[in-house]
């Protein structure tokens, strides 16, 4: 049995943080950062069965085009995956009322609908970018049992090439699911590695007080190349949700607007029309 405080149930029977129940949440699922961006992608539903809010975590679940999916904010980082997953995966896969892991497990789709910036001039700004790989430099998912579901020769040429300092952590890199990559690829997406960080100023190179560790990390991951798999995007979800989703059974994939290229120091001059054509085709994909 799973304790109580390990396993956190409001009086109203919902978990913890995300205020959700057994069964107000679809298989399928869009993850975005800003809880603002839910009803952008919820207003081309054909209807809306439920909605909630607590906190950054407010989630939307409705039918579009005959296909139930829930619309739901992580807000920003590591630690909040961490929450939404495990609290997720609980929705599905434990019994509230004996508080034990169910014998059929539920997998769930999971993709998230986010923002980023290019490190490549080749991927210009109005482009997606849809995650092969995370790799991970935030140390949130070291601890958890990852090596068998890691790709260390990705992380150990990402160490080797770039000088890491193994005192911030051991990088990680994980796989997104091949199985939805099939789903969602065209010709006009770019297939990338996107590094995950835990923080958006001193952990992405930027500078306004305070020295950085390694102030030259960012070139040195630029060109960093394990045969032939480049860095693309950085941004602060993918790698953590790759790593608790593989361990947990769950299909996942990242895609990003590209609204800035720090190789070109270009921003998008309409970056919203660029989200809302990632939401198009992202909804268009889960409901063919």
């Amino acid at each position: 049995m799973i304790a109580a405080s390990e396993l956190i149930v409001n009086p109203d029977g919902s978990v913890y943080h995300i205020n959700l129940k057994p069964g107000q949440v679809a298989q399928d699922i869009l993850f975005v950062g800003d809880q603002n961006r839910v009803e952008k992608i919820t207003q081309h539903f054909d209807s809306i069965e439920f909605s909630t809010q607590k906190r950054e975590f407010k989630t939307q679940t409705g039918t579009y085009k005959g296909k139930r999916i829930t619309v739901m904010s992580t807000g920003i980082g590591p630690d909040n995956i961490d929450i939404v997953m495990n609290e997720l995966d609980a929705l599905f896969n434990v019994d509230f009322e004996t508080r034990t892991i169910k014998k059929e497990l539920t997998s769930l789709n999971i993709i998230r609908i986010g923002t980023s910036g290019s490190l490549q001039a080749d991927i210009p700004c109005e482009s997606i970018v849809m995650s092969q790989y995370g790799l991970g430099l935030d140390n949130m998912l070291r601890s958890y049992l990852i090596d068998t579901i890691s790709e260390t020769e990705i992380e150990d040429a990402f160490i080797t090439q770039t000088q890491w300092d193994l005192r911030k952590g051991r990088p990680y890199v994980i796989a997104g699911s091949s199985k939805l990559v099939k789903r969602f690829e065209s010709d006009a997406i770019f297939k990338g590695f996107t590094g995950t960080v835990g923080g958006f100023y001193g952990p992405q190179g930027r500078v306004i007080r305070l020295d950085i560790q390694d102030s030259d990390l960012n070139t040195k991951m630029d060109h960093f190349n394990y045969k032939g798999i480049q860095m693309t995007n950085l941004e602060m979800e993918t790698a953590a949700i790759y790593g608790l989703g593989k361990l947990m059974g769950h299909e996942c994939l990242s895609l990003n607007a590209i609204i800035a290229n720090r190789a070109t120091g270009t921003f998008s001059e309409d970056p919203y029309k660029t989200v809302d054509a990632l939401i198009e085709y992202t909804l268009h994909k889960l409901a063919e």
